[in-house]
């Protein structure tokens, strides 16, 4: 089973991120589930959703401790939040951030790294910074868990169907197509 760990705050679309994630995965023809994680969030708040792929059936629907991805759609959480908390070691990591990739911090755990300034193209595309659907074609390119032929098939079938598909079929393809991955050699296996 591989395990997912979205991380935002309330209002950017990190639970529904997680559901189009996990309806790509169903469309490709395995197993998904994804998990919204609500308390006392509010807009701005750090919030985290849960999405978990197999190739049978899943049952699990608690919250993901130990994700093999995190995925991370506000480049300034990592101030806030221990985003790294318990990733396996030979993780990967998805990260909306202008900063390059030498710039980054990360454990030792990690051992892939995706990151597209998605801020800047949200604007773009969106005029206001809502990154979830670029980051979904980040993670696409830096994991492979899901093709992009996937989340697109999966967003003709969401809430997006009639007002704003196409919008978020660019931000999709751009998501993809922008994202610098690096395979880093000192992860920690």
């Amino acid at each position: 089973m591989y395990e997912v760990r979205l991380h935002g705050r309330g209002g950017q679309g990190a639970v529904m991120a997680a559901t189009m994630l996990a309806s790509g995965v169903v469309a490709e023809g395995r197993f998904a589930v994804a998990i919204p994680s609500f308390g006392f969030e509010r807009r701005g708040a750090p919030v985290a959703a849960f999405v978990r792929i197999d190739d049978r059936e899943i049952r699990r629907m608690t919250n993901i401790t130990h994700p093999d991805c995190v995925m991370c759609i506000d480049p300034t959480l990592s101030r806030s939040v221990d985003i790294f908390a318990g990733l396996k070691p030979g993780g990967a990591l998805v990260q909306a951030t202008e900063k390059p990739l030498s710039d980054l911090v990360t454990p030792e755990t990690v051992a892939v790294v995706g990151v597209i300034d998605a801020v800047r193209i949200a604007l773009d595309i969106f005029g206001r910074p809502i990154t979830n659907t670029l980051m979904l074609g980040a993670l696409a390119r830096a994991t492979g868990l899901v093709t992009l032929e996937g989340l697109k098939r999966a967003l003709a079938h969401s809430e997006f169907r009639d007002a704003g598909l196409r919008q978020n079929l660019i931000a999709l393809e751009r998501g993809f197509h922008e994202t610098a991955v690096q395979k880093l050699k000192q992860a920690a296996a």
